[in-house]
């Protein structure tokens, strides 16, 4: 990888805060803003080769595509005479840093993040400077969104260093440095509650019970002012208690006790999982489930499915923030306000409003909403023929845009969507199909036939076909199939045949992608295909869901965990028992058994037929030697599947594949 015979010089890279960059201990002057953007790209997957179309795509999104090559050509030019000659090597038509290349800032916090000691977790605050790449200006679209999306992670991580942080130096007595690092908390996470109530919590241990009264007082009219709220029940019980001990001498060399139940600990819920992000600073929007007018009950699924492909039609606008389908539909039939709905979500705008379907005609009421104020800023209604179906999708997410973003045009909603297919009953199929893939693991094996169904109408209709391949691999995966060998050839024919017409549409590549990863085609191929889906929507949550999976199949679960998390934020309110799977395996197959548990049995307690969770705490209770508690897991996993040690060969890493295998073996030998 580097020239024989030549040293190579020390290369430090600060990408937490304002760009730095270091040669042999001598700071380099400032590189020009797109070589900055090219380094920071490369620098953040080390190791890893990213295509150059991909790489041109992201930093040249308007020029044409011969003049983002000779761009990117000069750019790699100046980068290697300003830095090193082996700083970004060329594998084929790919870009790559060698790992060992450069030192990199937010590589080693990302690293240090996973730790739950206490020192460590010291040294990873210390790396956190400020937010990835602060203060840069706009390079290009797509870069921008993608810089966004890592802001974001990135803020997320250390507010959860932080939070862990100050929670063990508090445990440990530590009181100052435990206020240390909830006054950094509060600022990075400035509108959770809970980050304000452990400072305040802190300083009346310090015996700063007069500064932790005035502490509520701001929080609540932040709360007030930013939100339209006001302190939730467990804030205002802490401070009942603080002002009811703020006669007592204020605590001198001895921290107060805590106190059972407050936010000194961490908290590991399913609430916390999911709880919701900062108001994003882009436009951001949930469109929530439509009311059925129709008084069908079983025309449910058709409703739902319309929602989603207005959720689809958004979602491909790079400008736009769309909440995920999985988390706007935790509220269908409830009666919501839509500034809470804003608040949880995370988001500026909420559209509502109704499907009436009477014979072969379709009428959808819509409303756009300011989650802020509650003020109803458009309405609109559509009706048509179901022959007109798309088109009356298209429309309404055109308005829309247009009503958010009358600077852009409302036509790049349109351009942007294909035409799933042109046969009604097949999308009926299809419709019917989803709907049971996302109520219960045990439901796939129903769905499947309706997809073949759908596909037998129009073998080029690419959802379908990458669903069915999403189903068949699913049936194996979970010890469900009841013929192997069938599913197997099946699910690859589907998954070929999807991406032959996939296009532009990230939810057949990420769903092809995983399905293929799965029946053995080369992981680097299909992190690909996952990293173009995210090009294409860096909003899509499913996208960054399937890059964990994918990701944990090659080895890395790290970098899994990191992505899994990345579409919880993007979906805070979705239905989380798959994602806190893979989050728990991640911990699992890096040795962090303890980790992984707590993960591993919300996941059960979220969706009981998902077999995969079983085996993994399984294999996780053998390895930490609680071979009783074992034994009890692979029986629970016996009553919903026939396969306790399933093919393992999709972890591509042999040395976590047996870690897996082995703890499985251990297990079940105790029945």
């Amino acid at each position: 990888m580097s020239k024989p015979g030549i040293a190579l010089p020390k290369i430090e890279l600060r990408l937490l805060g304002p760009l730095s960059l270091a040669i042999d201990g001598r700071e380099r002057h400032q590189l020009p803003r797109k070589a900055d953007a090219l380094l920071a790209l490369l620098a953040l997957q080390p190791g890893r080769p990213i295509a150059r179309e991909m790489v041109a795509d992201f930093l040249w999104t308007q020029s044409g595509p011969e003049q983002a090559r000779h761009s990117l050509r000069q750019t790699l030019l100046v980068l290697r005479r300003s830095v090193s000659d082996d700083l970004i090597l060329a594998e084929g038509n790919s870009l790559v840093i060698p790992p060992s290349t450069l030192a990199v800032d937010a590589i080693e916090f990302e690293a240090r993040a996973a730790s739950t000691d206490r020192c460590v977790l010291a040294k990873a605050a210390g790396l956190y400077r400020g937010e990835l790449l602060e203060n840069r200006a706009p390079v290009a679209p797509r870069f921008d969104d993608w810089l966004a999306i890592e802001r974001s992670r990135f803020a997320a991580l250390a507010a959860t260093v932080l939070r862990r942080l100050a929670t063990a130096c508090a445990e440990a007595g530590e009181i100052e440095t435990a206020l240390a690092a909830a006054i950094r908390l509060v600022t990075i996470d400035n509108l959770r509650e809970d980050s304000h109530r452990l400072l305040i919590e802190l300083l009346a241990r310090a015996g700063r019970r007069a500064e932790a009264l005035r502490r509520f007082d701001f929080v609540a009219e932040l709360l007030e002012r930013e939100l339209g709220v006001r302190p939730d029940d467990e804030t205002v019980a802490l401070v009942r208690r603080i002002r009811r001990e703020s006669s007592a001498p204020a605590a001198t060399s001895q921290p107060e006790p805590a106190v059972t139940g407050t936010a000194i600990a961490i908290d590991k819920t399913l609430s916390d999982a999911v709880r919701p992000t900062p108001m994003p600073d882009k436009p951001s929007i949930a469109v929530l489930p439509l009311q059925n007018m129709s008084g069908d009950p079983d025309q449910e699924y058709f409703v739902d499915g319309m929602v989603e492909e207005i959720i689809t039609a958004l979602s491909r606008i790079r400008w736009l923030l769309v909440i995920a389908r999985n988390s706007s539909f935790t509220y269908k039939g409830q009666t919501v306000d839509v500034r809470e709905v804003g608040h949880e979500l995370g988001v500026r705008y909420v559209l509502e409003g109704s499907v009436r379907k009477a014979g072969n005609r379709v009428r959808i009421s819509a409303q756009l909403i300011d989650a802020g104020s509650g003020a109803h800023l458009w309405a609109d209604r559509f009706d048509g023929s179901l022959e007109e179906i798309f088109e009356l999708q298209d429309r309404v997410a055109s308005s829309v845009a247009g009503v958010i973003e009358p600077a852009l045009q409302a036509a790049e909603a349109a351009r942007s969507i294909g035409r799933p297919t042109a046969d009604l009953p097949a999308y009926d199929l299809y419709l019917r199909a989803h709907a049971m893939i996302w109520s219960s693991a045990r439901q796939i094996s129903g769905a499947l036939p309706l997809l073949e169904q759908a596909i037998a109408r129009d073998p080029c209709y690419g959802p379908a076909l990458a669903w069915a391949a999403y189903c068949c691999f699913r049936l194996l995966l979970d010890g469900r199939s009841d013929d192997p060998v069938a599913h197997r050839a099946k699910g690859i024919d589907f998954a070929r045949r999807a991406l032959e017409v996939a296009g532009d549409d990230p939810g057949i590549l990420a769903n092809a992608a995983q399905a293929l990863s799965y029946f053995g085609e080369d992981i680097g191929a299909m992190m690909a295909l996952a990293d173009r889906a995210l090009a294409l929507n860096p909003n899509f949550a499913r996208g960054w869901h399937v890059s964990g999976v994918l990701r944990m199949s090659a080895g890395q679960p790290d970098i899994a965990i990191a992505h899994v998390e990345t579409s919880l934020r993007l979906s805070p309110r979705a239905r989380v028992g798959t994602a806190l799977a893979i989050i728990g395996e991640a911990h699992f197959l890096a040795r962090r058994f303890d980790e992984a548990v707590p993960h591993l049995l919300l996941a059960i307690q979220e969706d009981p037929s998902l077999s995969v969770p079983y085996r993994y705490l399984a294999a996780c209770y053998a390895h930490t030697g609680r071979l009783a508690e074992a034994r009890k897991i692979i029986m629970r996993l016996r009553a919903i599947s026939s396969v306790v040690i399933p093919d393992a060969s999709f972890l591509r890493n042999a040395e976590q594949r047996e870690l897996y295998l082995s703890g499985l073996r251990l297990a079940a030998a105790e029945i």
